[in-house]
Order: structure tokens, then sequence, then C-alpha cells
């Protein structure tokens, strides 16, 4: 059901790989609201996914860009703009990778070559996205930008590895860039700290069906979905959300601000 939310509205969606991605239903209910966007992933990743039959379906045009690289970065902005015909009104960041993790590299063993170039592709192309857009304008007043992150960056989960560390960069410079683009353009920019989800990228991380039970068994509202996660980014790129800014909201059904759960806690009780 379409609310027309996003009527007139102009957007760059970063990260769709597959149906499974939440930048993939993020695209489909974008376009079912009413907006019009292009979609950007890197070359390697569209070669692995099937981004062309998103385009199709949401009648989007793709630019390829490689989010690290600012040339690239540049020229999918100016790209964006002509296509769609005026400023960007909302972009979604739906970015991450850790060679540490598929390398299997332990958090205490970290290559730091990988940990770094995980860091450029997960974190810094986010300040890169929004230094790219704050500099050429392109923004429209009471835009909103938007990065997926998880609540790794404040608590520990052994097997995120060095992901926890860059989302937890990732939603310092949401808040950082979220005070300069606030003050100078009417721009509001915001990460989602999203349940654990079974994206392409959740499963590669190590024990990660066992963590979605029990997020499961923690959380009153039961997990977010990835159709959630997108319901709910766009409410973010829709004029209700205007005075939203520089926060990094959860959308975990409660996990957050639950201390133990009496599901979790049966698991543990002996039977008398």
């Amino acid at each position: 059901m379409s609310h027309n939310l996003l009527k007139g509205k102009r957007g760059i969606i970063f990260g769709a790989l597959d149906e499974n991605s939440i930048a993939w239903k993020t695209a489909v209910k974008a376009h079912e609201e009413g907006a019009v966007f292009v979609l950007s992933n890197a070359p390697i990743a569209m070669r692995m996914g099937q981004i062309n039959e998103l385009a199709e379906k949401t009648g989007s045009q793709i630019i390829p860009a490689d989010a690290t690289n600012i040339e690239d970065l540049e020229n999918l902005v100016d790209q964006a703009v002509e296509i769609l015909g005026g400023k960007i009104d909302f972009v979604l960041h739906s970015i991450g990778m850790s060679i540490n993790v598929r390398k299997g590299r332990h958090y205490t063993d970290q290559n730091y070559d990988f940990t770094q170039k995980g860091w450029d592709v997960s974190a810094l192309s986010f300040h890169k996205v929004c230094q790219t857009l704050y500099k050429k304008d392109a923004m429209n007043q009471w835009g909103s930008i938007v990065a997926l992150t998880y609540m790794a960056a404040q608590r520990v989960f052994p097997d995120y590895n060095d992901m926890a560390d860059n989302k937890a960069y990732l939603e310092s410079i949401a808040r950082s860039f979220g005070y300069y683009f606030g003050k100078d353009k009417n721009v509001r920019v915001n990460t989602i700290s999203q349940s654990p989800t079974p994206t392409t990228a959740g499963k590669g991380v190590k024990g990660f069906d066992g963590f979605i039970a029990y997020a499961e068994k923690m959380s009153p509202l039961g997990n977010a979905s990835a159709q959630d996660c997108a319901n709910y980014t766009v409410s973010l790129f829709s004029d209700f959300t205007r005075k939203v800014t520089m926060q990094n909201l959860y959308h975990d059904g409660g996990f957050t601000s639950t201390g133990v759960s009496n599901d979790v806690m049966e698991k543990f009780m002996k039977e008398d």
C-alpha cells in the first residue's frame, strides 16, 4: 500500500546487491512511495548481484561508483542531478565489508592492510559521500541522508570483528557531518541501527543463525526484518521526520533496551 510519502523526491541508493539486501527493499519501497532515484554500487558488486533487475523494476538508472573514490563520487552526484532533473532529497548508504572477516582473521590478529581497506569501504566512504554532496551543494533543503549500522558499535559481539570499529566510526561521522549539514544546508544525517538481518553481508558473520535466534528471543517485538527496515528508512526520507538529525536510531524490536527476557531466562533455568 502506497501513501505517496516520497512523491516528487529524488535520491541515490548505494549498495543494493540482491533482493535480500536492505538497500534493495528500500529502493522498491521508495519507488512505491513515488520517489525517483539512481542506483549505485561498486563495479565488482554489480557483477555479483542482480541490480539490473532492480533498475528495471523501479525504472531507475545504474551509475557504477567505487564509494571510496572521490572522482567516482563526483561523477555519480553530477550524473544523478542531471538524470533526475534536480537536486537530491535522500541518500541511503548501505555499504560494508571486512576483509579480515572474509579471510577468517581474528580480531586480535588483524592484517592491517585488510583493516584499512574495510574501514575505507565501510566507514570513511560515508564521509566521502557526505563531503561530495556538501561541496557540490547537491542536496535539497530538508533532504535526508541515512546510513545503516549495527549495535556492535556500542556492545561487543565477538564475531563481528573489525566491522564493530567501522560502524562506531560511521556513527560518529553521521553526528559530526550532521551538524554541518544541518547548520549550513538544512539537511539531516542519521544512522539506523538495525536488528541482525539475514542479508548476503550478514550471513558472512560466523555464528549468525544462532545470534538471530537469540535476538529474536530477547526483543519484545521480535527482530526487525529487512522489509521493516526499508519502511523505517522511507519514513526518514519523508517530510515527517524533518527535525530528526545526528541520531543513531535503534530499529531492533526493543533489543537494545532489554537486559534479559523471560524467553532467554527459560533456556538457563534448571527444571525443578
